[in-house]
């Protein structure tokens, strides 16, 4: 199958366009590289345009059977700093794929969503008919076009999964790719840079909530899990599968306290932190009831908070080396 992955020069995306290589399908990537990385998409067809332009996608989208879909922004402080941007971007171009997608012919589409799209849940875990009340304008960018999805399945016959991840996590096992983002905003890197030198020290935000040490707790997946349901998802709606939304997540939380216990034990050094004030919107608790992706798309994540911190760190001694002088890096990232 002749398959196009829009942001596949990202982190989640270029993971999923090994994994797809390695089943046997087809790959084009199209990026315009404003987060993506050339790097990250060498190997694979690769065309740099943008999602919103009509006229490169008619181009890009010849000879295509199906489309994954992760290009987007995807920073919630900045989404409530710049809601022009993501609505823009998330929505606005978001939309204008799917018109090419439509005019092209193609009918089978995996969308890259986000727990985002619950807000602050009202329990746990969180399974995927709870209400959708996100509280920042990225899970509202994303919970929009959930709901054209929705009308275009209706109306037009366009079959769509739309991925809810939790949180992604890990890097590929070989230490090949790995996450690249400027800024770094992700717990586990920024904290393994803390404990190699590269930032001065890992912020958290709050130890207040009413969770068992204070800290907020999240469900994380290994990024590679991620990319083996987009290619489970792309397989389910080829094989006829009505469209539908799936949670990815293991079921299983931590706390922010337990990851630095980890990583500490992980990499031998201590972890330097400091406690900030919460965030406002961050919930205490997100951690997924993944039953229908195990029913749907028979999917179960494989790799282990270990592999998780393992892979990571390979891929930061990759990029970083595995010793750095202490205060080298001076900015310091919110996570």
């Amino acid at each position: 199958m002749n398959v196009l992955i829009t942001g596949g020069a990202g982190y989640i995306g270029s993971h999923t366009a090994r994994r797809l290589t390695r089943r046997g399908h087809r790959v084009r990537i199209y990026d315009n590289l404003s987060t993506g990385h050339r790097s990250l998409a060498e190997g694979f067809e690769l065309v740099v345009g943008d999602v919103g332009d009509p006229v490169a996608l008619a181009l890009a989208l010849r000879g295509i059977d199906a489309v994954l879909h992760f290009a987007g922004h995807a920073y919630v402080g900045e989404s409530v700093e710049h809601p022009r941007k993501y609505f823009e971007n998330n929505l606005r171009s978001g939309m204008s794929l799917l018109n090419s997608v439509l005019d092209s012919g193609i009918r089978n589409f995996v969308f890259s969503s986000t727990c985002a799209v619950y807000g602050i849940p009202k329990q746990i875990p969180i399974c995927e008919d709870d209400p959708r009340e996100p509280v920042n304008p990225y899970g509202a960018s994303k919970y929009a076009l959930e709901m054209v999805l929705e009308a275009y399945s209706k109306a037009y016959g366009l079959s769509s999964v739309s991925l809810r991840y939790f949180n992604a996590a890990g890097a590929d096992e070989g230490g090949e790719i790995g996450e690249m983002h400027e800024p770094e905003t992700h717990l586990i890197p920024c904290a393994l840079e803390a404990a190699a030198g590269l930032r001065d020290e890992l912020t958290v935000f709050g130890d207040d909530y009413a969770t068992p040490d204070g800290t907020c707790v999240r469900d994380y997946v290994h990024v590679n899990d991620l990319a083996e349901a987009h290619v489970l998802a792309l397989e389910y709606l080829v094989n006829g599968g009505a469209s539908t939304a799936v949670n990815l997540g293991t079921g299983e939380g931590k706390s922010i306290k337990e990851l630095v216990t980890l990583i500490e034990a992980v990499t031998g050094k201590k972890l330097p932190t400091r406690v900030a004030p919460r965030r406002a919107g961050d919930p205490p608790v997100l951690v997924a009831d993944a039953s229908r992706a195990r029913e749907v798309l028979k999917w179960r994540p494989s790799l282990t908070m270990t592999d998780i911190l393992s892979s990571a760190l390979k891929w930061s001694q990759r990029e970083n080396g595995p010793v750095a002088e202490a205060g080298s890096f001076s900015r310091v990232h919110s996570v």
